[in-house]
């Protein structure tokens, strides 16, 4: 049976901190909607109301085209082992670039990834918990690192080109390519002041 929450509580983020996988929901007002997987240790709880994820550079960049013209968010956490669980954080997001007022409060919470290209900032507003009796049990076996790898190895000029040529969704929604470059051994480091 569902039950629904005003808020995310310790269970909440022991179930969450346990999951190496997550999904992300959103739609604008037309067009599709967009259900992403997300890997690597990228989501964090920043406060009972308020969580982050960090987003690598991929095929698409939707869920930041979508939160420009409707911030309504879905993040969804399923239990692959005991006890069964299916998590579901409804909220209100915000896409937050290098160069962005936000990101250096945002970025100290994250090991910032090669081919970071943002991060979410969401505001919590109903956390649902339900059963989670019809997913598999299945084991994590580790992190697939060709995203990863593949943004440490090319160049900057190069992947910013790539990024300035992304900028619409699928449905020609604009976007905001970045502008700054996370390659390789750059953890957590701040954006240019220029």
């Amino acid at each position: 049976m569902a039950q629904f929450f005003d808020a995310l509580d310790e269970r909440h983020g022991a179930m969450i901190a346990a999951q190496p996988v997550f999904f992300v929901a959103t739609a604008a007002p037309s067009g599709r909607v967009n259900l992403s997987p997300k890997g690597y240790d990228a989501f964090r709880i920043i406060g009972p109301n308020r969580v982050a994820y960090l987003d690598l550079a991929g095929s698409g960049n939707e869920t930041h085209a979508h939160l420009a013209v409707d911030p309504r968010i879905t993040i969804m956490f399923c239990n692959f082992a005991n006890p069964a669980m299916i998590l579901r954080i409804y909220g209100r997001g915000r896409p937050v670039l290098a160069e962005d007022e936000g990101w250096s409060d945002l970025a100290e919470h994250f090991t910032i990834l090669p081919g970071t290209r943002q991060i979410f900032d969401i505001e919590v507003q109903t956390v649902q918990t339900s059963c989670g009796y019809g997913v598999p049990y299945m084991e994590f076996e580790r992190e697939r690192p060709t995203l990863t790898k593949y943004h440490a190895q090319t160049g900057e000029d190069e992947w910013l080109a790539r990024q300035q040529g992304r900028n619409s969704s699928i449905d020609g929604l604009p976007v905001r390519p970045p502008k700054r470059y996370f390659g390789s051994g750059q953890g957590q480091s701040e954006p240019d002041a220029s």
